[in-house]
């Protein structure tokens, strides 16, 4: 396939990609309410953290199964990798949300400090497309910080930790989610209005 083949078949792909912003918008509000209900609970049991967990898991899963079917190439099969990993986690969970809990209790720390240098990187690596990185950037360093608060938390205190971490957890996805669906709808229109590639 030659340059300019290539270059139709891309903005063909970004436009129609495009005209499906408003699906990041969706998600992004979802999360927000969702984070808004996991941030009213003042006290919940176990099983409920585990439950709400393992709904978050799925709801994860179903994003990035959706956005697998949207893409190509090898982006599609990490996507829908990490949708079936994430749907899997999500239902174990709602089996089992004692264990569930306490699996997630033991390894908070460290679960924080995963998704903290994730958003970094991303953050990074969306810096030259995105006005709005930092945002990223902000939320993977309040998650190192809170990795490392975490590891000083005794097991009591976690159920309301956990609590706190799927409420923020959640909030910053839904931002991002939104800040994305107009980035995206500001990139479909700046493709479309650039001149299609010679034949």
């Amino acid at each position: 396939m030659d340059a300019s083949a290539q270059g139709r078949e891309l903005r063909e792909v970004g436009i129609s990609l495009s005209k499906l912003w408003w699906l990041w918008l969706g998600f992004g509000f979802l999360w927000i309410v969702i984070a808004l209900v996991i941030l009213q609970f003042d006290q919940a049991s176990v099983t409920t953290v585990g439950v709400l967990i393992g709904a978050m898991f799925l709801i994860s899963g179903v994003q990035q199964l959706g956005l697998a079917a949207m893409v190509g190439g090898v982006a599609r099969w990490v996507l829908a990798f990490f949708g079936v990993l994430l749907v899997i986690a999500g239902i174990i969970s709602l089996i089992s949300p004692e264990n569930t809990f306490a699996g997630i209790a033991d390894i908070l720390g460290f679960l924080f400090l995963i998704v903290g240098i994730f958003w970094i990187i991303q953050a990074f690596g969306e810096r030259g497309m995105n006005e709005l990185w930092w945002f990223g950037l902000i939320s993977g360093v309040a998650m190192v910080v809170l990795a490392f608060w975490t590891g000083g938390q005794f097991f009591i205190d976690k159920v309301y930790v956990l609590l706190v971490f799927a409420g923020i957890w959640a909030l910053f996805h839904g931002i991002n989610d939104i800040f994305r669906a107009f980035q995206i709808r500001a990139l479909g229109k700046a493709v479309e209005a650039m001149p299609p590639p010679a034949v």
